[in-house]
């Protein structure tokens, strides 16, 4: 009887008995089974709850190089070069790198092993004027089936947390901007200190030089010498301070774009800019998808959650298959006549180990709570820094118009004592105490305007997701 094409495809083997394929069959059904039972991911809830909307919105939307609002292209300038350039960026890449080769690592476990040996050995007697030799090759495969789901479980674990280190990666940069932007605006302030200090101290001088007129004729007495000279001392302070705090900062922005603190810089902006309009703030739930903070957080939970299973995937057996083929000869040409197979399964079921694998389980488990609360904090703490940036900036722009009139008042003051004193219906205790107290108002407000730009400056570091760099466009254009 012919045999049509059809039924050769579905013919046992004459060498297989029918038990012989029964066992096969069963033991298929097992191993689907098996492979069927590994843990599972389980869904994460966000452990805190999240309000509708935060206190306060614009209408402007916040683009992702948030520092271009200001429309200041040398600090433009600044920012991209210290993406390119700052030490502790290239570190946070290179964790990211470290990351994902450790991502690849484990990733091979999913593929069998292939080893390649190979010997030739030589032996010589001298007393029976004798020689010998062998030759050996042979090739070796080993495999563990993932049964449990253990090896999976590890390697998602390790791309969670080569996720969470890009998400680190994101978060550093925009650390990096802010903390450029914050550090530059500080140096036009403090340039502005520093002029207003020399300023001061012209004018106290020039004050100083005609109170020692009025001394000379009998005028005034010596005391008011004496406090105008201390006036003019204490303005002098202020400008060495003002002078120091200068280099300091223009060392601290060298370093941030990854050059020596003796660097020098172009010439900035000679006056703090004025305040664009406040950003859109969205929805706090928004905001939990966007800040690569958060982002990091979630996936580190997420990885932990993945390690649990792979604890309690290694308190079952493992089973691996391993083949190898083999060759050996006494003289080299006959090596490849005579070849040895061999293929073998172990199984390796843990009976004892004095409570070891329930205990990791147990500190899998507690670290994924850990990682659940560290969550959670995160994110109020997202929340957090939203609603403090926009109640700060919104009592500072308060305090500042404050200053300001309190600045007018001064000046007035100052100018009346001073009219009042020439005409002799005042002392010049009061003229001095006035103008300090203008002078001293005057430093105040630049430093208030300084911290009206800052608090805007945590604004948009708060609202900020993530932006790609130019080091992330080249890694991805080359993959």
């Amino acid at each position: 009887m012919i045999k049509t094409r059809e039924e050769k495809k579905f013919r046992l083997p004459t060498s297989m008995s029918y038990s012989d394929f029964v066992r096969i069959f069963g033991i298929g059904v097992l191993l689907f089974f098996l492979l069927n039972c590994s843990p599972k991911t389980t869904s994460v809830s966000l452990p805190v709850e999240t309000p509708g909307n935060f206190s306060e919105s614009g209408t402007q939307n916040q683009p992702q190089h948030w520092w271009t609002v200001f429309n200041d292209d040398k600090l433009n300038t600044l920012v991209d070069s210290a993406l390119q350039s700052n030490f502790s960026l290239q570190t946070a890449w290179q964790r990211l790198q470290a990351s994902q080769a450790v991502l690849d690592r484990e990733s091979a476990s999913l593929f069998p092993v292939l080893d390649a040996s190979g010997s030739a050995e030589i032996n010589n007697r001298q007393s029976e004027f004798q020689q010998s030799q062998r030759f050996r090759l042979g090739l070796y495969s080993e495999y563990e089936l993932d049964l449990w789901g253990r090896i999976r479980a590890n390697i998602d674990a390790q791309s969670f947390r080569a996720e969470a280190t890009f998400a680190d990666y994101q978060a550093a940069s925009i650390s990096l901007s802010a903390e450029v932007v914050r550090t530059y605006f500080q140096l036009v302030e403090a340039r502005n200190q520093l002029e207003l200090a020399r300023k001061q101290v012209e004018t106290n001088e020039k004050v100083l030089e005609l109170l020692k007129v009025r001394f000379s004729s009998g005028q005034i007495r010596s005391v008011d010498i004496l406090r105008q000279v201390q006036l003019v001392e204490a303005t002098r302070e202020q400008q060495i301070f003002a002078e120091s705090r200068l280099q300091v900062l223009e060392h601290s922005l060298a370093v941030l774009l990854g050059k020596s603190p003796q660097s020098e810089f172009q010439a900035i902006e000679t006056n703090l800019p004025e305040l664009p309009p406040i950003p859109e703030t969205g929805v706090p739930a928004e905001l939990i998808e966007r800040r690569p903070d958060v982002r990091s957080s979630f996936n580190l939970l997420q990885a932990a959650d993945r390690d649990l299973a792979a604890a309690i995937s290694n308190q079952n057996p493992r089973l691996s298959i391993s083949a190898s083929v083999s060759t050996g000869a006494y003289d080299i040409q006959d090596l490849f006549t005579d070849w040895g197979r061999g293929i073998a399964a172990d199984l390796l079921a843990p009976l004892f180990r004095g409570n070891e694998l329930r205990a990791e389980a147990d500190r899998a488990e507690a670290i994924k709570k850990q990682r659940l609360y560290e969550y959670g904090e995160t994110v109020l703490n997202a929340f957090r820094e939203v609603e403090n940036a926009l109640i700060q900036e919104k009592q500072q722009a308060k305090s500042i118009e404050s200053l300001e009139r309190q600045v007018e008042l001064a000046e007035q003051t100052n100018k009346q004592l001073r009219a009042e004193y020439l005409n002799g219906m005042s002392n010049y205790l009061d003229v001095l105490t006035a103008l300090d107290e203008e002078q001293q108002l005057r430093r105040d407000l630049l430093r208030s305007k300084l911290a009206l730009l800052e608090y805007r400056i945590a604004l948009y570091r708060a609202l900020a997701g993530s932006f790609e760099t130019e080091r992330e466009t080249v890694a991805f254009d080359n993959l």
